[in-house]
């Protein structure tokens, strides 16, 4: 791994600590209802670097978010996959529903993937889309009635299915991923935990799939060493994005047992309005 000799950014700012702060972003929101990759894309324009050489960056970083919650759950994902190997029928459940979640978005994703970067090339569709998803947020929270605590592996089709159509509105950037999922969970009846813990299974083979479609299309300049963010920034962002989320994880789990989401709706509605106006008056 080699480190790249250019290090100044737009504004001065060094490679590796632009690299520690979008990993810091991505591990603080990757999970949370707030979108990462919005807040990914307004950190662009705040701290003014240059988005497209970062492009590949905040997807393959967000491999180590999901190595937390691997981690996390390991117990889980090893029980699941020995009772896949052995036809056991909890195991094959809980693949068939991470699975079928992960299909609808995988098969739009490729679809519609040129409108999807135009999208996230434009920081004023985040801003917008963050103040809609809280407001969203809001609504759903005041109309659903979340349901007995139960396992992924024990949740009907019905509701993976819809979970998993859910999951497409995130395409748009600063809809968030997991906001789409948990609230589409919270919809359909699910409870809370539950809801939350299916948004972390399904986040695994989701941003897998987003970041071998990302390296198999823009690697060449990665794997060739020339590009000016390269391996040492993505290390960087990778550990520091598996530590940060860690800790969310645990701390989230922990929040959403006891309270709602409204302070996240909130959050949006403010953050959201806040860039909206920033863009304006630029």
């Amino acid at each position: 791994m080699t480190r790249p000799p250019a290090l100044s950014q737009a504004g001065g700012m060094d490679t590796t600590l632009t690299a520690i702060l979008l990993g810091i972003v991505e591990g603080l929101t990757e999970f949370l209802p707030v979108s990462s990759t919005g807040h990914l894309i307004l950190a662009a324009e705040l701290f003014g670097y240059d988005a497209a050489e970062w492009a590949m960056f905040n997807v393959v970083i967000q491999l180590g978010a999901i190595l937390a919650v691997v981690y996390q759950y390991w117990g889980t994902f090893w029980s699941a996959g020995m009772g896949v190997l052995k036809l056991q029928p909890a195991g094959l459940r809980f693949a068939r529903n991470v699975l079928l979640a992960f299909v609808p978005s995988a098969v739009l994703g490729l679809a519609l993937k040129d409108y999807i970067d135009v999208m996230l090339g434009s920081p004023s569709v985040v801003g917008w889309a963050l103040i809609v998803g809280g407001v969203a947020i809001l609504g759903i929270e005041k109309v659903a009635k979340p349901g007995a605590e139960t396992s992924v592996a024990d949740l009907p089709l019905r509701q993976v299915i819809g979970i998993g159509l859910a999951q497409c509105t995130a395409m748009i950037p600063g809809i968030s991923r997991s906001g789409a999922t948990i609230m589409g969970a919270l919809a359909l009846g699910v409870n809370r935990k539950t809801a939350a813990e299916f948004s972390f299974f399904l986040a695994v083979p989701t941003m897998i799939g987003a970041t071998t479609l990302e390296l198999w299309q823009k690697g060449d300049e990665l794997v060739a060493g020339t590009a000016r963010v390269g391996w040492w920034e993505i290390a960087v962002g990778f550990v520091v994005s598996f530590i940060v989320a860690l800790v969310v994880i645990r701390l989230f789990v922990a929040f959403v047992s006891r309270r709602n989401f409204a302070p996240f709706a909130w959050y949006r509605i403010v953050i959201g309005a806040v860039a909206v106006g920033w863009l304006a008056l630029r």
